[in-house]
Formats: C-alpha cells, structure tokens, sequence
C-alpha cells in the first residue's frame, strides 16, 4: 500500500500520540458526561453502574480485548514482509473468530446477569444494566478486528477517530437514557422503595452500547473505502503467500490466550475487589444502599478521574506493539531498546504531573466537577493519585513484553501481583476505618509490584537498561515546581475569585510552568519534540525564544 493512500508506517511515538489523544478525548468525554449522570444515578446508583462494568469488563476481555493487539501483530508481521493476501486473510479469519466468540459470551452475560449480578457481586440491580450490556459484546468484538486491522497497517487514525465518535454518542444517550429511566423506575415500587437508580444506571449503560456501534459502523466505512488500495497491493503480488484456515485460527488462539490470561488478571482485580469489599461490609452490617455508595465514590469519581491519564499508557502500548515486533523480527535490538526507552520517557513525563496535579488539586476539581467536599472522597484523590504514575508504567511495560514476543511473561507477573494483592487489600480492610481507602492502597500496591516485575523482565529479555534522571527524576523535579506554583496560585486566587475559576486558572497555569520547567531542566530536547505531531513547530517557536 503505498504512503500516498495515507498507509504508511509513520513512527510508531507519532501514531502513538494519535491514538494517546484520541484516549485522552475520549476520557475526557467520559469524566464530562459522568458528572451529570452522577447527579442523575447519585453514589448509589455509580456503585450500580460499576458493578455491571466490572462484569462486563472481564467478560469483555474473554470475548475480544486481545483482538487488537493479535490482529495487528499479525497484519504488522505480514505487511513487513508485503504479504497484503496474508493481512487481509488474517482480518477475514479474525472477523469470524470475533462474530462467534462475541455472540456465545453476549448471550451467557444475557443470560446469566442475575446470578453474576446478585450472587456474586450482592449487587442484583446491576442485572438490568447487563442486559443492555449483553450485545455489546459483540459488537466490540467486532470493532476490535478492525482497530487491530488498521493499527497493524501503522494507521491509527481510524481507530482514534472511531473511538472518539464512539464517546461523543456514548455520552449523549447515556445522559438522556439516564434521566428517562430514572424517572420510570421512580414509579416501579418495590420492597426497598423504587427502581429509579437501577433503572437509571441501565440507561448509562445503553449509551455504551449505541456508541459501539456508531463506532462499528464508522470502521465499516473506512474499511470500505481502504478495501480498494488494499486489493491493489494483493494483485501486484508476484508470489502471493496465504497460510491455511486451521493454521490461522491456531496462532490465532495461541496469541490472543496469553493476551487474555494476562488483561484478564490484570483487570479482574476491580472484580474481585467489589465482590471482596461487598462481601466484607455486609458481614460487618453495611446495607447494599451502603457499600454501593462508598464503591460509587470509589469507582465513579475516583477511578474515572485517575484513569484519564492512564488512558496514555495503554494507546502508547497499542501503537508499540506492531512497531517492536517489526523491529524484533529484524532482529533490532538497538532499534528496540530505543523504541522502549522513548515509549516510557514520553508515558511518565505525562503521568508524574497528572500525579502532582491531583495531589495538589483534588478537592477542588471534585468541587468543581460534581461540589463534593466530603473528607473521604477528597482523601481518596489527593492520596491515592500516585497510582496514576504505578499504574501507567505498569500497562506500558506490559505492552512493551507482549511486542516483544514475550507473551506468557505478563500473565505470571500480574497471577502474583494479584495474589499479593489480595492479601494486602484484606489486611487494610482491617487496618483503615474508611474501607475505600483499602481498594486504593492495595491496588497502588498491585501496580507497584508489577512494575518492578515487568522492568526485571524488560532488563533480562531485552537487554534494556533503564535512564533514570531525565525519565524520572526530571519529570518529578518540574512537577513539584509546578505543584508548588499552582497551590499557592489557586489559594490567592480561590478566595476573591471563587473555587471554578481559580481551579480552571490554576490547571491552565499548572501545565504552562510544568512545560517550562521540563524545558529548563532539559528533562525534554528537540530529537524527542520534533518526533510529536506538530514537534516541529514548536520546536522552532521555543529556539526563536532562546529555550531550547
């Protein structure tokens, strides 16, 4: 395919910058839309919501969260050596592989949503949100094949765009869907009062289900137009190569199971922590009212605000992966510890200040975005926020190992993470009077141990040796410059100015000065600016202004 049809490998830091906006659109989207649908659904009706998703998600992760990722590891294998009939044999056999999986695990969760939602969570009106999320699984399965189709092309602006339409109708609906439902459910009397929150929290969730398919129905169309230059490169192929079905669906199966095994633990930790956390409260006499709030607070303002930046990390591990096993089946190794150097430089200089800003600002953003002042959720932030750091290396590391072919090594570092995990969230169940703050701690503890994991790893496979000063210590430097800045500014400015406006100044002021910093501190040159989008440009405008 040639550069002129836009399918061109660009660099991979370039396609992943794309993709990590796109996340950060899109989370954006999601923290926006989550603030009137808390007003709506409330803490209770979050804990509801969460519960659902966090079902939804592990059963996500059977049916086709590895889909990307195995796809365009095998269209990026293929496309390196011109075999374009390999690619899109492998799409068509990923598609089928997806439509059956999707289907048979879209109908279990249809099925079974009562037993999942009550038996195991002790949450049973999350069962009516499951429902709605029942076809949604297939139609991400299918959206999967595509995405991994065109990221393993080096494109990654279908994906991006796709998941940005996908958000925007996503929050449309699920506002909409929410406050509709809620008002039925409100006249639905049962033995505890109404079924306004449950009723309001499947609204939320059709929203997730209307935006997979507008997403699907945007890559169907990109493909679509895509399909003719892709069928050029297959006719102008002297010996076309074309690998059987059987064998096919059998790399197929032994890629996307380690992928599986190793989201799956990674992830299933919210699962267990919400049957873990659910279970011990009702034993200490916490009504379902209860515990669904303090998860809501956990999960529906905590979580969805920490995640925004964590967003970064897992598009930089998409748009590594086809690049590294480029370079690994060329036997790079310089070309790759350079790619993993540039990878987890560009994640933490992101994620240190996003750390620093909620250490600093947490209370007032959650003032500013829903007015809770309450200790606990404050607490919750402000502490809690180191996580973003922990978890954000952690998901890139893991993306970095399965690039570099070493597929199984995720799945045993995150089986001991959890299981260490979940002996350390029971101690601190005991240990802490607020019992969100176990979650929070013992998942900071999950990530933590995974990084250490992974980077031993990283060291013995690839050979590659960490560059701690500007990485680290830099980012860090300019984040506590920058975290100083801002509460002195917000705290001259709240009072006169008031909490939004001193809050929105003080963020806009926070990433000026941090920017600045990392500048002055040489935590950033021009080889890394001018290889972003737009680097270029601003290259020049800081070298007019004697900063760089």
């Amino acid at each position: 395919m040639t550069e002129k049809k836009g399918l061109r490998r660009d660099n991979f830091l370039v396609q992943g910058t794309i993709l990590a906006a796109a996340s950060i659109i899109v989370r954006l989207i999601g923290l926006l839309y989550r603030v009137p649908l808390t007003g709506i659904i409330g803490n209770e009706g979050n804990g509801i919501y969460s519960a659902a998703y966090s079902i939804y998600t592990i059963l996500l992760l059977i049916s086709s969260y590895s889909l990307p990722l195995a796809v365009s590891k095998f269209v990026s294998k293929a496309v390196a050596k011109s075999q374009y009939t390999n690619a899109y044999f492998y799409f068509k056999c990923s598609l089928g592989f997806a439509v059956t999986v999707g289907a048979v695990v879209g109908g279990l969760c249809f099925v079974f949503s009562d037993f999942l939602a009550g038996t195991c969570l002790k949450t049973p009106l999350s069962s009516y949100s499951l429902r709605i999320l029942a076809p949604t699984l297939l139609i991400v399965a299918v959206i999967g094949v595509f995405r991994g189709f065109f990221q393993g092309l080096g494109n990654m602006v279908p994906t991006a765009l796709s998941q940005i339409m996908e958000q925007i109708a996503n929050a449309f609906v699920s506002v909409i869907a929410a406050a509709s439902l809620f008002e039925v459910g409100l006249k639905i009397k049962t033995a505890d009062g109404n079924l306004s929150t449950a009723y309001g929290a499947a609204g939320g969730v059709l929203g997730t289900c209307i935006g997979a398919f507008t997403a699907l129905v945007f890559l169907v169309i990109a493909f679509l137009k895509c399909r003719p230059y892709l069928k050029a490169q297959i006719a102008a192929e002297e010996a076309p190569v074309k690998d059987s079905m059987k064998d096919t669906y059998r790399l197929l199966l032994l890629t996307i199971a380690p992928v599986i095994l190793s989201t799956a633990v990674y992830n299933i930790s919210d699962l267990l922590d919400q049957a873990i956390f659910n279970n011990s409260l009702f034993q200490l006499g916490y009504s379902e009212k209860q515990y669904d709030a303090l998860w809501g607070i956990y999960s529906g303002k905590y979580k969805l605000l920490t995640q925004v930046p964590i967003a970064l990390a897992s598009a930089m591990a998409s748009s590594i992966i086809p690049s590294l096993t480029a370079s690994v089946n060329r036997k790079e190794k310089q070309e790759i510890n350079r790619k993993i150097n540039q990878a987890i430089r560009f994640t933490m200089i992101v994620s240190i200040p996003c750390f620093a800003g909620f250490t600093v600002l947490g209370g007032p953003v959650l003032k500013l975005l829903w007015n809770d002042t309450d200790p606990v959720t404050v607490s919750t932030l402000t502490y809690g926020s180191v996580a973003i750091v922990a978890f954000s290396l952690s998901t890139l590391t893991n993306g970095i190992l399965q690039g570099i072919d070493r597929m199984k090594v995720p799945v045993i570092h995150a089986v001991i993470s959890l299981i260490a995990h979940i002996g350390v969230f029971y101690l601190m169940l005991d240990f802490f009077h607020e019992k969100v703050f176990a979650v929070v701690f013992a998942n900071l503890f999950f990530a933590l141990l995974m990084c250490v994991l992974n980077a031993m790893a990283l060291k013995k496979y690839a050979g590659y040796k960490q560059e701690y000063y500007k990485t680290f210590l830099v980012p860090f430097l300019a984040s506590a410059i920058m975290g100083g800045a801002v509460y002195l500014l917000y705290h001259v400015l709240s009072a006169p100015a008031g909490n939004t406006i001193a809050c929105l100044l003080s963020i806009f002021a926070g990433v000026l000065i941090y920017g600045f910093a990392l500048i002055l501190l040489k935590g950033i040159g021009k080889e890394e600016l001018t290889a972003l989008p737009m680097g270029g440009k601003i290259y020049r405008i800081l070298n007019k202004l004697h900063l760089m």
